[in-house]
């Protein structure tokens, strides 16, 4: 596969980013839970009584009552309600039967805790931003995990060719001890010379194992992080087919990667949203420093008759004129020190996220120009590793040839066999750390989705 392709498979299968993924769905939840406070209530309610009030009474009676309530965004509460009563009371000498129908309409208004759209959307408003942030949250997981499984391909990259660095090596070293051996042999060398000789396979040998153990462990982690279908995980075979060559940058001025990372970074947006939710508590605590002082008004009207159709004529007729009740009601605790102590501690708060967000710019303009220091000193590095790759592969074998003349020992040329396999494993690491290099520039721009294409929630502050 290729690196493209890794990404791909970890976006789909990573069971940590699975899990993650459903964040989002599971907040908008409370965001209905939040907008059903202003859904409409429907009720109902039914009796029937018998009571015998005298010795020659009986009264019966069915009451029957609908309504429907609801609470707006500005504070206000309205009660719709209709109810119907039959009474019967049964005498010896007067059986009489009665039919009441009342109408009522009430509205309660909030005039100073509670009232306007500020307060009474706030929790809604704060529903919603937790929404967005569980958005940027995953939007920052995904550059995680495209970051993790990018550096963990090259990593495995640069684990396969140390393993084949180590093997020519010790397949070299293996050559020079037979050499030494023979040359003992003949008696061109002395016997020490076998000494230096196998200790330095001995060590490559050593190295190889260490390199192996390395790639095996490199291999699991791409594999964690892919988890590709399929039911023998960890024997999975991976083919890497993307090799590790150098893309071009195109790096802009700072100034503008440093905006773009003011602008996409998830955590910074996190932060914003942060005081956008700290202001909305402000706004509900200082609401609550208000003593309460609703106005309450009630409509109605009520027929009477000897039918429910008569007693609904009656109140068309309207003859009876319209029941009015008004009033206000008034609240205040003394002392007030919950809502002080909620209003102080919501200042407080803000102040806190708004200290936090200028923290948190000022750690990404850091991380920005620190990962574009890097990639400038892996792309030098790059240069100055082959150089040395090169003269130390001249350098070992102007030494064996010295040796072959008797004018060099196995020991120098342990030496510069050394340390060539340390300027090759630096040439090849020194790629694999521009390309991660990159890839972390990238990320700590909050730019890495877009760049590999990928779309995902919260691109946008």
């Amino acid at each position: 596969m290729t690196v493209e392709d890794a990404t791909l498979l970890a976006l789909e299968n990573n069971w940590g980013f699975r899990v993650e993924r459903l964040a989002p769905s599971i907040q908008r939840t409370y965001e209905q839970e939040e907008r059903a406070a202003f859904d409409p209530v429907l009720r109902a309610d039914g009796q029937w009584s018998r009571e015998r009030d005298k010795p020659d009474s009986v009264s019966k009676g069915i009451d029957v009552s609908l309504g429907v309530s609801e609470f707006l965004p500005t504070g206000t509460d309205l009660d719709l309600s209709a109810e119907m009563e039959q009474t019967q009371k049964t005498v010896v000498t007067n059986p009489d039967e009665k039919y009441t129908t009342n109408l009522n309409l009430t509205v309660t208004q909030a005039l100073l805790r509670g009232m306007g759209l500020d307060v009474n959307l706030a929790n809604l408003r704060q529903a919603r931003i937790d929404t967005r942030v569980s958005e940027y949250q995953l939007r920052g997981l995904a550059q995680s995990l495209l970051a993790e499984v990018e550096n963990a391909y090259w990593d495995y990259t640069l684990a396969r060719e140390e393993v084949n660095i180590f093997e020519t090596s010790l397949e070299l070293g293996e050559r020079l001890t037979a050499e030494t051996a023979e040359r003992i042999r003949v008696g061109q060398v002395a016997k020490c010379e076998i000494f230096s000789a196998e200790a330095e396979a001995a060590t490559r040998r050593q190295e190889l194992i260490n390199a192996r153990s390395a790639r095996d462990n490199a291999r699991l982690r791409l594999l964690r992080l892919l988890n590709p279908p399929g039911n023998d995980l960890w024997n999975s075979k991976i083919v890497l087919l993307s090799p590790p060559e150098i893309p071009e940058s195109n790096l802009e001025d700072m100034q503008n990667h440093i905006k773009v990372a003011l602008r996409m970074r998830p955590d910074l947006n996190q932060a914003r949203l942060a005081v956008q939710r700290g202001e909305l508590e402000v706004v509900k605590t200082k609401n609550g420093l208000l003593p309460q002082l609703d106005l309450f008004v009630t409509l109605g009207r009520t027929g009477y008759a000897a039918s429910f159709e008569g007693s609904l004529t009656d109140i068309r007729k309207g003859e009876g004129g319209l029941d009015v009740f008004a009033g206000l009601r008034f609240e205040f605790p003394a002392g007030m020190r919950t809502p002080k102590a909620q209003y102080k501690r919501s200042t407080l708060d803000l102040e806190q996220d708004e200290e936090a967000l200028s923290n948190l710019k000022q750690l990404v303009e850091q991380d920005v120009l620190s990962a574009y220091i890097e990639i400038n000193r892996s792309s030098e590095q790059i240069v100055a590793s082959r150089a040395t790759r090169k003269f130390q592969g001249e350098k070992l074998q102007a030494e064996i040839d010295k040796y072959r003349l008797g004018k060099s020992t196995m020991f120098r040329v342990a030496q510069a066999q050394r340390d060539l396999v340390e300027s090759q494993i630096s040439a090849v690491r020194s790629n694999t750390d521009h390309i991660k290099s990159l890839t972390q520039f990238y990320f700590v721009e909050g730019s890495l989705l877009v760049r590999r294409g990928i779309s995902a929630p919260g691109r946008e502050p």
